[in-house]
C-alpha cells in the first residue's frame, strides 16, 4: 500500500458497505437474544432446555467457522455475506412460526451458522478494503458496529414485544438479516480475482501450514474469548445470586454497553498507534481483577463499578480478535485461515460459560469468579507476551 493511497483513505467512502450491514444485522440479533429463552419457555421448554436452546447460537457458530472459511474463498465476501443474510432470514421466520422447541432450536442453529460466515465475510472484506495503517481502527468500528446494533436491538425489540408480542422480534431479526443481505449486495468484490488466481487451498493444508501461530496466538484468542464470557456466561447469574432485580440488572448491562461502545474509537487508534499488546492485556486484566473483585459486591453500585471495570477494558479491545486475525493471515489461504481463527474465539466464547456452570456446580458460584480471575490473570501473562511478539514481528519482520 502505497502512503499516497494510505493517505487519501477516508472510512466515509467504505462506511455503507463495510458498517452498516453489521449494524442492522446485529440490531436483529440483540432483540432476539433477551428473549430467546423466553420463547423457547413458552413452548414448553424446561429451564435446562430453554439454557441449551439459547446455547445453539454458539455451537452453531463454532461448528461452522472452519467450513464458512472454506465457502468465502470459494464464493468470495459478497456472495458469502448475501447468502449468510437470507439463511437468517429464513431461520428466524422459521423461529416465528415455529410450535415447538425442537423447530426453534433447528431455527437457531442455523441462525448461529448463518452469523459465522457473515463475520469472516465483513472480516476479509476490511482487509482488503482498508491500509495496514488503518486496520485497526476498521476492525475497531466493526466490533463497535456490532456492540451499537446489539445495544439498539433490545430497546427496539421491547418496544415490539409491547405492541405485538413476543414472537414478532423474530420477525423483526429476519427483516433485519435481509436488509443486510441487499446492503451486502452493494459491497465491492476486491478479493475474488485473487482467490482465484490462488486456487482453493484446503482448511487442513492451511492449518497445518499455520500450525504454530494457531498454537500460540490462537491459544491467546482463546483466553480472550473466556474471559470477555463473563460478561453473559458469570455477572447476570452474580446479579441475581445478590438479588438485584431484573429492571436494575437491564440498566447496569445498558450502562456497562454504552461505556463499551464510547471506547471503541479510542481503543482502534490505540491499536493502530501503540500497537495490538497495549490493548491486549488491558482486556484479559480488567476481567481478571474484575473477577477477584466480584465476590466483594452486594449490592447494584458495588457490581456496577466491576461492571464498568470490564466494560473499560472490553471496550479498548474491540476489534482486537479481528485484528489478531488480520495480522497473521496469509495471502493465500486467508479465508480458510480465518476460519480457524474463527474457531479460536468461538472456543473461548462457548467454553467461557461452560466452565461457569461446572465450577458452580461442583463448587459454588462464589468459586467461579475466584477461579476465572486467577485464570485470566495467569492469561495475561501468555496473551502479552505472544501479541508483543506478533507486534515485533509486524514492524520487523523478526
Amino acid at each position: 500500500m502505497t502512503t499516497e493511497t494510505t493517505t487519501e483513505f477516508r472510512f466515509r467512502d467504505i462506511a455503507l458497505v463495510a458498517y452498516a450491514p453489521s449494524i442492522v444485522s446485529s440490531m436483529g440479533h440483540g432483540a432476539v437474544m433477551p428473549v430467546l429463552a423466553l420463547r423457547a419457555s413458552d413452548l414448553g421448554a424446561d429451564a435446562s432446555t430453554a439454557a441449551f436452546v439459547v446455547a445453539l447460537l454458539g455451537i452453531g457458530s463454532l461448528a461452522t467457522s472452519l467450513p464458512a472459511g472454506s465457502l468465502v474463498a470459494r464464493i468470495g465476501e459478497r456472495r458469502t455475506l448475501m447468502g449468510a443474510g437470507a439463511l437468517d432470514a429464513v431461520a428466524m421466520t422459521v423461529a416465528f412460526l415455529s410450535s415447538s422447541v425442537a423447530v426453534l432450536a433447528i431455527a437457531v442453529f442455523v441462525s448461529g451458522m448463518s452469523w459465522t460466515a457473515f463475520l469472516i465475510a465483513r472480516q476479509g472484506f476490511l482487509i482488503d478494503a482498508t491500509p495496514l495503517s488503518h486496520r485497526a481502527r476498521a476492525m475497531s468500528l466493526l466490533g463497535g458496529s456490532f456492540r451499537l446494533g446489539v445495544f439498539v436491538g433490545p430497546l427496539l425489540g421491547a418496544g415490539l414485544i409491547h405492541a405485538f408480542g413476543l414472537p414478532v422480534v423474530f420477525l423483526f431479526a429476519a427483516a433485519m438479516s435481509l436488509c443486510s443481505a441487499v446492503i451486502g449486495g452493494w459491497m465491492p468484490e476486491l478479493g475474488r480475482t485473487r482467490s482465484r488466481e490462488q486456487g482453493h487451498l484446503s482448511v487442513r493444508s492451511v492449518l497445518w501450514t499455520y500450525r504454530r501461530t494457531f498454537a500460540t496466538l490462537g491459544v491467546a484468542v482463546v483466553i480472550i474469548g473466556i474471559s470477555r464470557s463473563v460478561r453473559t456466561g458469570l455477572l447476570p447469574l452474580w446479579a441475581d445470586h445478590i438479588h438485584l432485580e431484573a429492571s436494575v440488572v437491564s440498566l447496569l448491562f445498558a450502562g456497562a454497553a454504552l461505556v463499551d461502545i464510547a471506547l471503541t474509537l479510542p481503543g482502534g487508534w490505540l491499536l493502530d498507534h501503540r500497537g495490538r499488546q497495549v490493548v491486549a492485556i488491558p482486556v484479559v486484566l480488567a476481567v481478571g481483577l474484575g473477577c477477584l473483585l466480584l465476590p466483594l459486591t452486594h449490592d447494584a453500585l458495588s457490581l456496577g463499578a466491576v461492571m464498568a471495570l470490564i466494560a473499560i477494558g472490553n471496550g479498548l479491545g474491540s476489534g482486537i480478535v479481528m485484528t489478531l486475525g488480520a495480522d497473521a493471515a496469509p495471502e493465500d489461504g486467508r479465508a480458510q485461515f480465518l476460519g480457524g481463527w474463527r474457531l479460536c474465539g468461538d472456543l473461548g466464547g462457548t467454553g467461557g460459560p461452560l466452565l461457569v456452570s461446572g465450577l458452580a456446580a461442583v463448587f459454588s458460584l462464589a468459586a467461579a469468579p475466584v477461579a476465572l480471575g486467577l485464570f485470566s490473570l495467569a492469561g495475561t501473562v501468555w496473551v502479552g507476551y505472544w501479541t508483543g511478539r506478533a507486534d515485533r514481528l509486524r514492524l520487523t519482520g523478526r
